[in-house]
């Protein structure tokens, strides 16, 4: 197994501070050099426009498969790669994959002026983004509350997500999971208090809230996670999505999840009970559960269970040069065929097919032959060993 990229210095990304100003209208993209440590990255940030006419900044990063990081709240596509705390997941991420962020609305470089936080919104702008990366297969990962956005969306789009990894992430929102009337108190009180508190110069408040994200962190690491709080969002929009989070729910879809699924919870996390991710884990059919052994909410780099994560992961996806290869083959499959493709690799027959998603046996039948012909394979078996080549059936 490779080994991973270790961080660059902080210094190496005091030049990103200067594409703020993509936020403003008439600027269409930016660049963003990060250094020659693994190679040079580039980012390049630009905007999807949602149904409701949200601008959501997007960027990617790396050359390989897709990896397409469904937005967490607390983070800026331009201020987090100068943290300590984002900037190791982007590089070792971006070194193995292609790796397409985006900024959650109301947050960082995407539009603040957002009253809807719902699910389906939520949903909506991870549709829009990938839609305007151009990617028609590829794999998803949900962290904190872009889990339950990216259990929604693998359900809603089996033939889109070739593979699901979620981290720290609830399908629940605290409102949902049966809080007692304390901890209904104790919630409303932390709104009010991101409302009157965020954003402020004063770090005591916002180290209230990092030392429940990462308890294990070095001071480096707190120190740039409270000003990550700072960059992400204001404070009334910040209480706002605090509030709408508490009330998501993407229980419902768990068991609709037809990608491999692979889960990570952190055994002692503060913000996500553990329980949460074991419940996700039980509740999608086949999915794998990796506990973490840190306190922190998610792993940071310097612990093991960073190291323990990208090398489950990197076992997990498909390898870059024969998944994207392999993948390019299908490109002129319809949604549909793809769906079918991915059972055939997981080796179900075309009855269990036909009753999976409610067709004729016949009709399967029909759509195989189809398929045979447009990926150039003459029988089923071969087939099998092309889609599992690019990621499929896993």
């Amino acid at each position: 197994m490779r080994s991973w990229p270790k961080a660059l210095p902080s210094d190496r990304y005091s030049e990103g501070r200067r594409f703020v100003a993509a936020r403003h209208p008439g600027i269409a993209a930016a660049h963003l050099d990060v250094g020659k440590g693994m190679g040079e990255l580039k980012q390049e940030i630009r905007f999807a426009r949602t149904a409701d006419g949200i601008r959501i900044a997007h960027a990617a990063t790396g050359d390989g498969y897709p990896l397409v990081r469904a937005a967490h709240w607390l983070g800026h596509l331009n201020f987090d790669w100068q943290t300590p705390v984002w900037r190791p997941w982007i590089e070792s991420l971006s070194a193995r994959y292609k790796l397409v962020r985006y900024d959650a609305r109301g947050c960082g470089l995407s539009d603040h002026g957002v009253d809807e936080f719902g699910l389906d919104r939520l949903v909506s702008d991870l549709e829009s983004v990938v839609d305007a990366e151009g990617l028609e297969r590829f794999a998803l990962l949900g962290m904190s509350q872009g889990g339950a956005v990216s259990i929604v969306y693998a359900a809603r789009h089996p033939e889109r997500v070739s593979h699901l990894v979620l981290c720290g992430a609830f399908a629940r929102g605290a409102l949902r999971r049966n809080p007692s009337p304390e901890q209904a108190d104790a919630i409303a009180a932390m709104v009010k208090l991101v409302e009157v508190g965020w954003g402020q110069e004063n770090p005591a408040f916002l180290q209230l809230f990092t030392s429940q994200f990462f308890p294990q962190a070095t001071l480096a690491q707190m120190h740039s996670f409270n000003e990550i709080q700072r960059h992400s969002a204001p404070p009334q929009v910040a209480a706002k999505i605090v509030s709408a989070f508490t009330r998501l729910d993407a229980s419902e879809y768990l068991g609709q999840v037809r990608s491999p699924t692979l889960v990570f919870h952190s055994r002692h996390d503060s913000r996500i009970p553990f329980e949460e991710g074991r419940y996700i884990a039980a509740t999608i059919p086949g999915a794998r559960f990796e506990p973490l052994d840190t306190a922190n909410h998610l792993p940071l780099e310097g612990e093991p269970a960073f190291t323990h994560l990208l090398g489950a992961v990197e076992a997990f996806l498909p390898r870059s040069a024969a998944g994207r290869a392999a993948a390019g083959t299908f490109d002129g499959l319809t949604r549909r065929e793809r769906e079918i493709l991915e059972l055939v690799a997981r080796g179900l027959d075309n009855a269990q097919i036909a009753a999976h998603l409610g067709l004729a046996e016949k009709t399967v039948r029909n759509y195989i032959v189809g398929i045979l012909d447009k990926i150039g394979v003459e029988n089923r078996s071969q087939a099998i060993v092309k889609a599992r080549t690019a990621g499929l059936g896993a």
